[in-house]
């Protein structure tokens, strides 16, 4: 019995050390391949745990026999797969050709990676006209990525909603298994080049009118500007003129002249946009711009060089003149 027992314990003490030396033995083989690899394309670290996915034992006799390791995900080596038009929609217009790019990226430092197309962008209203590749190198948050794009021309020959297949793609590696990629299929909106036209046209329409609308309003602002800005100034004019009524018998009849044409050239100067310090009524009625304002200017001459007193009624018959030929009333 106690023989028996000791028997046991020895097998299994040896059947535990040859299953220690056949792990080592493999993990050893799996190395040397990785360092006769010169290209570095995708070398995959072998699972850490060989019991669960590296080796198996023999349910018949005992040992253990090598299997295949399970290989990570693109994901898990930080490979990835983006399109242009991911999440969005493709707007096209029938028959032309357009750019579909495809780009897969991983890490600059982790070596060369042998990326193969393994489908079209062949599809129900869509048609594949040509295929190109780039590689590059870009810095993204702060790490160096290589990538591939794979672009696609494409031609839509229907108008509508099409869609253009996910795009496969094949990694090989030493493990003498592939890694496989997928990219996310794109909705594509194709209209028809007239109706393009049209949409343009009315675009560009409908922007010509709001333009010219702005236009007008900012005109009209301007011209009620200076309508007010004119309605004040003959405001204070006639204002001027209803006090030189109230004066015309107390005042000097020189004085009272000099400051009515003071205020004639005043209304002379807003009608005509000039300065009333550079208008001279007299040159003015020669140049046949002040017309039916001769009788009045000669009075202003009179009274500037010839002097005289005159009777109030006279004054006010002036006043009268001017009032007329300025085209203001005493009522508001």
């Amino acid at each position: 019995m106690k023989k028996s027992v000791v028997k046991k314990s020895v097998q299994s003490f040896l059947d535990k050390k040859a299953k220690e030396k056949q792990k080592k033995e493999y993990v050893d083989s799996l190395l040397a391949v990785q360092a006769k690899d010169s290209s570095n394309i995708l070398a995959v670290e072998p699972n850490a745990d060989l019991d669960s996915a590296g080796l198996v034992s023999d349910s018949a006799g005992g040992e253990s026999v090598a299997e295949t390791p399970q290989l990570p995900t693109p994901e898990q080596l930080g490979i990835s797969i983006t399109t242009a038009y991911a999440g969005d929609t493709l707007r096209v217009t029938k028959g032309d050709t357009v750019d579909f790019p495809v780009t897969v990226s991983w890490n600059a430092g982790d070596g060369s990676v042998l990326v193969l197309p393994m489908s079209t962008a062949n599809a129900k209203d869509v048609m594949q006209v040509a295929m190109s590749q780039e590689s590059s190198r870009i810095v993204k948050d702060g790490h160096e990525m290589a990538q591939i794009t794979f672009n696609y021309k494409i031609v839509v020959q229907e108008e509508g909603l099409s869609l253009v297949p996910a795009m496969r793609f094949e990694i090989p590696t030493q493990m003498g298994q592939s890694l496989y990629l997928r990219s996310e299929p794109v909705v594509v909106s194709a209209t028809n080049s007239i109706d393009t036209l049209v949409t343009v046209l009315g675009i560009v329409f409908a922007l010509f009118w709001v333009v010219v609308f702005i236009w007008r309003m900012r005109r009209r602002s301007k011209v009620k500007t200076v309508r007010n800005s004119l309605k004040i100034a003959l405001y204070a004019i006639r204002e001027h003129m209803m006090i030189l009524k109230q004066r015309v018998n107390v005042a000097d009849s020189r004085e009272w002249l000099l400051e009515l044409e003071g205020v004639c050239k005043e209304f002379v100067a807003l009608r005509l946009g000039r300065d009333a310090s550079k208008v001279n009524l007299d040159y003015l009625v020669k140049d046949g711009k002040l017309e039916g304002w001769e009788r009045l200017v000669d009075e202003f001459a009179h009274a500037r060089y010839g002097g005289g007193k005159r009777d109030g009624f006279e004054n006010k018959e002036t006043w009268k003149q001017a009032m007329q030929l300025m085209g203001l009333k005493e009522e508001d």
